[in-house]
């Protein structure tokens, strides 16, 4: 006979979360932005169950040196509505970097999660700084 075996399904309270440090110095933005999704989502745990939130917390340091690659710096535009009539705005990437370099990796990232109901829990996981200082170095363990 055959041993049956069981699917491991995880619960709320078994969840634990390891924080992770994501340096996005001259790195390509969307390779980036896929990695810290993952982590987010704790898809590369064995533990890994779609329907609980078993992801990781992620501080990403140098936002301001995030890359494009094929000259996408010139030609990427961001769009908002403001909800006004008239209300389309846009700001270039170059614009972004300048002014909020942490909304680029923090947009990229948003629109690599899936669009649920754990979307909003995991990107409140997501830490992210201009520079290299960051207030997490406690919960990284010192590195």
């Amino acid at each position: 006979m055959k041993a049956r075996q069981k699917t491991f399904m995880q619960r709320k309270e078994d969840v634990t979360r390891v924080w992770h440090l994501v340096d996005v110095k001259d790195q390509i933005l969307g390779r980036v932005a896929t990695e810290i999704a993952e982590k987010l989502i704790g898809k590369a745990k064995a533990t890994y169950t779609p329907h609980i939130d078993g992801g990781d917390y992620v501080v990403v340091t140098n936002a301001r040196e995030i890359a494009l690659s094929r000259g996408k710096e010139d030609k990427k535009v961001y769009k908002w509505h403001t909800g006004f009539p008239g209300g389309v705005k846009e700001r270039s990437f170059k614009e972004m970097q300048a002014k909020h370099p942490e909304e680029i990796i923090r947009l990229a990232v948003l629109n690599m999660l899936p669009k649920n109901r754990l979307r909003q829990d995991r990107m409140a996981r997501l830490k992210i700084y201009t520079g290299e200082e960051h207030p997490h170095q406690s919960q990284l363990g010192g590195k």
